[in-house]
């Protein structure tokens, strides 16, 4: 789950961690109203969505009057703003971040997130902060500094000190970022972060540091320990889709293919994916069912995948393990009829009770094309998509 910056800094606050004071704004009237509060001169208004890049695609503005907030407000508030991370058809701004300005003499990035190789947590800082951290690692690697975190004893404070000193603080910048470090860390381990990333980190006139940006991201699988932070959750920000899939606990993500996908396990749905594929469609959506799909969840499968225009067929691959191929059966039946069925649809069944599946598909009289295997359904879901965009064409 990801949240906005104002949301983040809002967090890193109450962790204790220093950040310029600011204030969410929905329209171009609050945004004046919060410039206001702050000190001045100098005011930025940030655009909040869920992606980076905000500068660079024209989301970000100094100001030096409340005349200029205004007119950025209103820029702003409303455009479709286009980053590297939104792709081409850009992210709607619904609301904004006006915060106070800062005493910038240098900027620097930091980042904690897991190194999945090692197992372990790894913090890591760079002198080239403001950049994206991507570029800098394929670029110039030697310029970010790591330390892995050994989870029976956490951060160290001797690795903030290495950190500090790699990244050429003062002493007095060693301490301030010590601190903040060993906060953003806890931040990050008691509320279950997947990812706590500032850049830039910036260290003032005063050789003090602060968060002048903040992204965090939760691990959707630690959320019930923190109800709290469903509140934060940005529905506008995230694909429709997937948030009702998210109803019916089913695994969904939306992808740019033309063969919607219907599978029980995640590793038959990437081998899905990969065999449609290899015969020449690229997969609409990852979607798993899961072990104890029942006829309510494979109805709602289905409305998920008929809602994307750009599915030309699709393809459900079962193997009954736990689940039994007669419930998925009646479950597909029963969502064909209901949602009406208006595009090729295979259905390949494998494992407990599959004879059982294959005769209720067989007697149902809905317009279904059986597979006898993944790779016969696979040929026949491509070859039927194909069809399908040709009559349309």
């Amino acid at each position: 789950m990801k949240i906005h910056e104002y949301q983040a800094k809002d967090l890193m606050r109450r962790y204790g961690v220093a950040v310029p004071e600011g204030h969410v704004a929905f329209t171009v009237a609050e945004a004046k109203e919060a410039a206001r509060k702050l000190p001045g001169p100098i005011r930025v208004v940030k655009a909040q969505i869920h992606a980076g890049g905000r500068g660079l695609g024209g989301g970000v503005k100094v100001c030096k009057t409340l005349d200029q907030v205004d007119e950025a407000a209103g820029a702003i508030l409303g455009m479709m703003l286009k980053t590297h991370q939104t792709g081409p058809e850009g992210q709607l701004v619904r609301r904004l971040y006006i915060e106070g300005g800062a005493d910038i003499r240098r900027e620097l990035y930091l980042g904690i997130l897991l190194d999945r190789d090692k197992g372990r947590l790894v913090v890591m800082a760079s002198t080239e902060g403001g950049m994206n951290i991507e570029d800098v690692a394929h670029n110039t690697p030697e310029k970010i500094a790591k330390v892995w975190v050994d989870p029976k004893v956490g951060l160290q404070a001797f690795q903030c000190r290495r950190l500090g000193f790699a990244l050429g603080l003062s002493a007095k910048g060693v301490g301030s970022f010590s601190k903040l470090l060993q906060n953003l860390y806890r931040l990050y381990t008691e509320l279950d972060c997947s990812l706590v990333e500032v850049n830039p980190l910036i260290v003032t006139g005063t050789d003090e540091v602060m968060a002048l940006d903040g992204k965090i991201n939760f691990d959707d699988n630690g959320l019930f320990r923190h109800p709290h932070l469903e509140d934060l959750r940005d529905y506008d920000e995230e694909d429709p889709a997937e948030v009702e899939a998210g109803k019916f606990d089913l695994s969904y993500v939306h992808l740019d293919g033309n063969v919607g996908c219907l599978v029980n396990g995640a590793g038959l749905a990437m081998a899905t994916m990969d065999i449609l594929k290899h015969y020449g469609s690229e997969p609409a959506n990852f979607l798993d069912v899961g072990g104890g799909a029942t006829a309510e969840k494979v109805t709602a499968a289905f409305k998920i995948i008929l809602s994307d225009e750009r599915v030309q067929a699709i393809f459900v691959n079962i193997f009954g393990g736990i689940m039994k191929c007669d419930t998925i059966a009646e479950g597909v039946i029963a969502a064909a009829r209901e949602v009406g069925l208006d595009r090729p649809l295979v259905v390949r069944l494998e494992g407990t009770n599959v004879e059982l599946g294959r005769t209720l598909l067989a007697g149902s009289g809905l317009p279904i094309t059986t597979a006898t295997d993944m790779k016969d359904g696979a040929q026949k879901a491509v070859a039927l998509a194909a069809q399908f965009a040709a009559q349309r064409a």
